[in-house]
């Protein structure tokens, strides 16, 4: 790949130039921005505030409480709000705070160290809005704090899209809502729980890199990797799936201050993980600083977002929700583009909203895409077709990057997410067709494929992939690999024609190329719940080519209700379900 053109500058002649005339030219030699027609343009500003949704406190704040407060009262049910937040803690330590997070809420320490930012109190999340219901506990984050919980247990009752990253609990942590109805979740990662973890309710879960004090109990699928304390692989009662590490893993950039300066911590790539990356003091990595990014604020268009990029510079989207016209495009190796407050992107018109160029270890993470009313054919693509070049060194990595089409409103996009890049990182993800809210329907919100792997050597770790009218998941890449996946199939296929898949009943949930030779998954469930017509028959859960480098371990599949029925878990393996009882049908090894 060719380098993005630098800024042009102008080269004094020193030699000819008096010193009065030299410094004249070093002034000249600011950097400007180039425009399509070879023009120069106004270079992009740099840094600058972070705007009126990131909300920093520090321990002299007054009222933090009922700060915080407001902001949950506005969010606690706004589920497809315009709304985002970011509460971000200064370091020290906190007294008599409990902070309920509601949805497009983000709450962090700003320290290196989760422990330089204590809670004497909680960050809470349940679910009395929804009549005690969790399933529907989306987009939220908590990050960088530790927590000294009130009763000695934190409750941090969620579902999809709302990580739990970089906390310290000094206590337990309860994943159920208050009076434990069901809750489908969820993701912990680079954390350590001095106590135990109960989930309770929860449906499925995966924990990665971190430090458990016990693990409670398990419903369908509890996966762990590179979690100390993590409870022994035993796969399919109690339904635990165990890796001692995990392969590979980079911890998501956050926001952080050094003295009264801002900067993004990149930490570095692990190998073979176990246990949190901060256990020592401050993690390898390098400190950004903010003048070296654009701080993106609503309203701001991709021409400008590209023009940033083009001069060099990182992104920092600041909460908001972004409409743009054209496809922003990340071609220089390292760029950080980083949201705050679930940043959200709109294509407008039916482009593209992310592309990413065939270069190493571009990093996006914290932000939501959202499908616009006109059809896009991808929302966000890693890597050109075709793309070749080894990123083995230096992998890019999407972590908490959401997909919605639908919900908020009408939205379609035939492909959600194209990795074609080798070696890419996709650290918790969950890419949702929707099911409900605004703008949903068999074909008002239609959305065939969710994820496509092209890429060799891609890792997935926290695939979650719901409601897609074809495939959820399709894989052509080689050596890919899984650590936990999620699944829904599409609730309103309206008959079974709807979903016929040539001689196939349905479209697999997961589905690996017959033309590849090594793929493994570890962990992963589809689940069906057919409600507009419940004899829907989806024929099975996962396909994949019968060799001797395709594995699998620890499948599951679940009829929700006895709404449509799996014949079997992949291929022709696996028993049926049956009948109106949630009993998942289990199949511990493939093949």
């Amino acid at each position: 790949m060719h380098a993005p053109p630098t800024a042009p500058r102008t080269r004094p002649r020193i030699r000819a130039l008096g010193f009065a005339a030299l410094a004249v030219a070093m002034l000249m030699s600011v950097p400007t921005a180039q425009t399509a027609f070879g023009e120069e343009a106004k270079a992009v500003p740099v840094g600058g505030d972070l705007g009126p949704n990131v909300h920093v406190f520090d321990p002299s704040t007054p009222d933090i409480q009922g700060k915080v407060d407001e902001i949950f009262k506005k969010q606690e049910s706004a589920q497809f709000g315009l709304d985002r937040h970011a509460l971000m803690f200064k370091p020290g330590t906190y007294d008599n705070i409990n902070a309920q997070i509601g949805f497009y809420t983000q709450i962090a320490g700003l320290g290196l160290n989760p422990n330089d930012t204590t809670f004497n109190g909680d960050v809470t999340v349940d679910a009395g809005w929804f009549d005690g219901n969790a399933t529907q506990n989306f987009w939220r984050s908590a990050e960088n704090l530790t927590l000294n919980p009130v009763s000695g247990t934190n409750r941090w009752a969620v579902s999809q899209a709302a990580p739990f990253r970089r906390m310290h609990v000094k206590g337990g942590l309860n994943l159920a809502p208050d009076g434990y109805g069901w809750a489908s979740g969820g993701y912990i990662a680079d954390s350590k729980i001095d106590g135990e973890v109960g989930p309770y309710s929860q449906q499925q879960w995966y924990t990665r890199d971190s430090s458990v004090g016990g693990w409670v109990n398990g419903v369908w699928n509890m996966t762990f990797s590179g979690v100390e304390g993590a409870p022994a692989n035993s796969f399919p009662e109690p339904p635990y799936t165990t890796l001692e590490t995990t392969l590979i893993s980079r911890e998501k950039p956050f926001l952080h201050l050094d003295g009264d300066d801002y900067k993004v911590f990149v930490p570095e790539k692990r190998e073979n993980a176990r246990g949190v990356s901060w256990a020592n003091g401050t993690p390898a990595g390098e400190s950004i600083p903010l003048d070296r990014f654009y701080v993106v604020k609503e309203g701001a268009d991709a021409a400008t977002i590209n023009a940033a990029v083009e001069q060099g510079l990182h992104l920092l989207f600041t909460p908001g929700v972004y409409h743009i016209d054209e496809t922003i495009n990340i071609n220089r190796a390292d760029t950080v583009a980083l949201g705050l407050g679930l940043a959200t992107i709109i294509p407008d018109n039916g482009v593209t909203a992310i592309k990413v160029g065939d270069v190493d270890g571009v990093k996006l993470a914290g932000l939501l895409v959202d499908a616009g009313p006109v059809n896009s054919e991808t929302l966000i693509e890693v890597g050109p077709e075709n793309a070749s070049a080894d990123h083995s060194a230096n992998p890019t990595s999407l972590q908490d990057v959401f997909v919605r089409i639908g919900g908020a409103g009408p939205g379609k996009a035939t492909t959600s997410i194209v990795v074609n890049s080798d070696d890419t990182i996709i650290d918790h993800t969950w890419v949702w067709r929707a099911d409900h809210g605004e703008g949903w329907g068999w074909e008002t919100n239609r959305a065939d494929y969710g994820v496509r792997v092209n890429g060799d050597d891609v890792l997935a770790t926290g695939l979650f992939v719901e409601h897609f009218n074809k495939y959820d998941v399709e894989w052509y890449g080689e050596r890919g690999r899984t650590i936990f996946f999620q699944n829904e199939k599409a609730y309103d296929a309206p008959n079974q024609e709807a979903i016929q898949n040539g001689d196939t009943k349905g479209y697999a949930a997961y589905r690996v190329d017959d033309s590849v030779e090594q793929h493994e998954g570890w962990g992963m469930g589809s689940y069906c719940y057919y409600n507009v017509d419940p004899t829907i028959i989806q024929e099975h859960g996962f396909k994949a080519p019968v060799k001797p480098g395709v594995k699998f371990h620890s499948l599951i599949v679940v009829s929700l209700g006895g709404n449509g029925q799996y014949e079997h878990v992949i291929n022709d393996v696996g028993s049926p379900t049956s009948g109106t009882e949630t009993v998942p049908s289990q199949v511990v090894n493939f093949p």
